[in-house]
C-alpha cells in the first residue's frame, strides 16, 4: 500500500520497492530516507534493513561518514590514529518534498542537516524500468548543492586513515544469505579482486538473484566501487577514495547508478547485455 511517506515503486504493475521517506531510527544512526525492502520481479527480496551486523545498513540510499567532519552513514566514525571511535557527530537527510511522484519514480528534494545547520541540498531521482520479463533496473541520481558560504568537503575512513574504507556515496545492502555471493566484472572476479577498482559495472550474485551495479556517467565511472561479500553482501559507489571530495560553495556534485535487479544468477555476458540495455534508456 503506498503511502505519503512510503510511495511504492512498480514495474509492470508490480512492487519492486518500497521507499521510507521519514524513518523514525534513533540519531545513531544517521536518519535518512531509504529504498527497503527492494525485491525481483519474481517476488525475493535483495535488500536488508538494519542487520545486526551493521544496525546502521538502510536497505539503498545515500550514505557518507564524513561530511566537514559530520557523520551521515551511522555507527561509529573512524578517527586517524585512533579507530572507529563513538561521537556525537551524526546528522539526518530529511526529506523536503517530491517535485514529482509516479508508480514507476519519483524527484525528491532532501536536506543534510548535523548540528542544526544545513550543509547539502540533495535532488534525488529515482526511476524503476522494465527490462526484461526476470530483470528490472533501479535509475538513481542524486546531486549534492553546497548550500553553505564555504567549501564542503566530503570524506571517508579511507581519507582518514583507513586503507581500503572508502566508503561513502550511493550504498545497497543486499540480503545476507547462508552461502557468500559471488562477485565480478567483465574481467575479475571474487570480492579482493574487485573492491576498491574502477569497473563499468560490478555484478553481485546471491542464490537465486543477481544484482549488477554501473556506474551510468563518466564522472561516476571515475569513482572506485567498495565492495563487501564475505563479512556482509553490500555494494556501494566511492565518493571520496584517494583524497576528499571538495564541493565548492553553490556548487552541485552529481551521481548517476543504475542497478539490474535480476531473478537467477546471470553469466557475465548477460550481465553486461543487460547494464547496456539499462544505461541506454
Amino acid at each position: 500500500m503506498t503511502t505519503p511517506d512510503s510511495p511504492v515503486l512498480r514495474v509492470a504493475g508490480r512492487p519492486v520497492g518500497r521507499y521510507v521517506t521519514r524513518p523514525e531510527l534513533p540519531e545513531q544512526l544517521s536518519p535518512r530516507p531509504y529504498l527497503h525492502p527492494v525485491t525481483t520481479l519474481a517476488g525475493t527480496a535483495v535488500t536488508e534493513l538494519s542487520p545486526a551486523d551493521h544496525i546502521h545498513h538502510l536497505g539503498v540510499g545515500v550514505a557518507v561518514p564524513d561530511v566537514e567532519g559530520h557523520n551521515f552513514w551511522g555507527g561509529r566514525t573512524y578517527v586517524r590514529d585512533q579507530g572507529p571511535t563513538e561521537l556525537d557527530n551524526h546528522g539526518a537527510q530529511r526529506h523536503s518534498s517530491f517535485q514529482l511522484r509516479d508508480p514507476d519514480g519519483f524527484v525528491e528534494e532532501l536536506r543534510w542537516v548535523a548540528a542544526g545547520a544545513e550543509l547539502l541540498r540533495e535532488r534525488r531521482t529515482v526511476a524503476a524500468t522494465e527490462l526484461t520479463a526476470a530483470a528490472w533496473a533501479l535509475d538513481f541520481t542524486f546531486s549534492l548543492t553546497n548550500v553553505t558560504p564555504d567549501p564542503v568537503t566530503i570524506g571517508s575512513p579511507a581519507t582518514n586513515g583507513r586503507p581500503g574504507a572508502a566508503y561513502g556515496g550511493f550504498f545497497w545492502r543486499a540480503r545476507k544469505e547462508k552461502e557468500t555471493p559471488d562477485v565480478f566484472t567483465t574481467d575479475r572476479e571474487g570480492e579482493a579482486a574487485v573492491h576498491g577498482t574502477r569497473a563499468d559495472w560490478v555484478a553481485l550474485a546471491g542464490s537465486a538473484w543477481t544484482l549488477v551495479f554501473a556506474g551510468a556517467t563518466d564522472r561516476t565511472r571515475r569513482d572506485p566501487w567498495f565492495v563487501r561479500a564475505d563479512e556482509y553482501p553490500g555494494v556501494g559507489s566511492s565518493l571520496a577514495s584517494e583524497e576528499r571530495l571538495t564541493v565548492p560553495a553553490g556548487e552541485t556534485a552529481v551521481r548517476r547508478i543504475v542497478t539490474v535487479v535480476a531473478d537467477g544468477r546471470l553469466t557475465r555476458l548477460e550481465a553486461a547485455a543487460l547494464v547496456r540495455k539499462a544505461v541506454s534508456q
